[in-house]
């Protein structure tokens, strides 16, 4: 990867990052106030399904000016460039097959200053083509790292490309935990997507070795015990998980898949992850 990695951040960077963190709202996620001394902010959010509908909604609780779009679901704006006209940050929560028909539909109405963040999950390379349809100085590539419909603001994120550091003090300010790790567009998805053969791999393993033991008629036993290493939460979190977003996670691990070749690794753990989740999506 380019730039610096996340254990070089800047004293700044990190005093920002906590900063954000200490004025979220008690519950996370679920902001209810505008920071006393904070400039409301107009994002525009494009795709409003799980992740973006939350997003969307605890941004205007905390007080921020919402315009979203999504072609397959009411918004506040009739198209596009209708939602981005005026905003001072656009979010496209879509899906990366999508994400570069997004970013064009949002080119001419962006203003000269305007933050465009793209955080779908994808291959480093993506990332990089979007940065040069919208421009490279505007552009922030921003990973997410956890499920947005249970934790809305509160999910913390990594952000990387020129434009890294303008969104996370826009966003920062309502309560979302932004830590920007280069100015490299692509590094912040590497980053998530090295994560994801883990934490996609665990959950592939916790879904084949209860299917195993539902079949050895052992199920409640093995639930049991892994639930002793990992926790009940993250047990029920990997498998209910694994069967709600198997299309979507199929689509990540073959990206995660691409980034572990070009790294000079055997995909192995990745493509075996994938092959499991476009098992559980038929």
């Amino acid at each position: 990867m380019r730039g610096t990695d996340a254990g070089s951040l800047d004293s700044s960077a990190i005093e920002a990052t906590e900063d954000a963190a200490s004025r979220r709202p008690a519950r996370p996620g679920c902001p209810c106030f505008v920071p006393k001394g904070v400039q409301i902010t107009i994002f525009a959010v494009l795709g409003l399904g799980e992740a973006g509908g939350r997003l969307a909604s605890d941004l205007r609780a905390a007080g921020a000016e919402v315009r979203g779009f999504d072609p397959a679901v009411d918004g506040d704006a009739p198209d596009a460039a209708a939602a981005v006209a005026g905003a001072e940050v656009v979010l496209s929560v879509n899906a990366a097959k999508v994400a570069v028909e997004a970013a064009h539909s949002a080119l001419a109405a962006l203003t000269a200053d305007a933050v465009y963040a793209d955080l779908n999950t994808a291959a480093p390379a993506l990332k990089r083509e979007l940065a040069e349809v919208v421009g490279e100085q505007r552009f922030a590539d921003v990973a997410l790292l956890g499920p947005v419909p249970a934790r809305g603001l509160g999910t913390p994120a990594l952000a990387s490309g020129a434009g890294a550091q303008a969104l996370a003090d826009s966003i920062g300010p309502y309560g979302m935990p932004v830590q920007v790790v280069s100015a490299g567009a692509g590094d912040a998805a590497a980053m998530k997507l090295v994560r994801s053969v883990f934490m996609k791999g665990l959950a592939a393993s916790a879904v084949e070795s209860m299917r195993a033991a539902e079949e050895a008629g052992c199920a409640d036993w093995l639930a049991e015990e892994i639930a002793e290493a990992i926790g009940r939460p993250l047990l029920d979190r990997l498998l209910d998980g694994s069967r709600a977003h198997a299309a979507r996670r199929v689509d990540e691990m073959e990206a995660a898949g691409e980034l572990l070749r070009e790294l000079g690794v055997e995909p192995r753990i990745a493509e075996a992850s994938a092959a499991l989740l476009a098992d559980l999506a038929e």
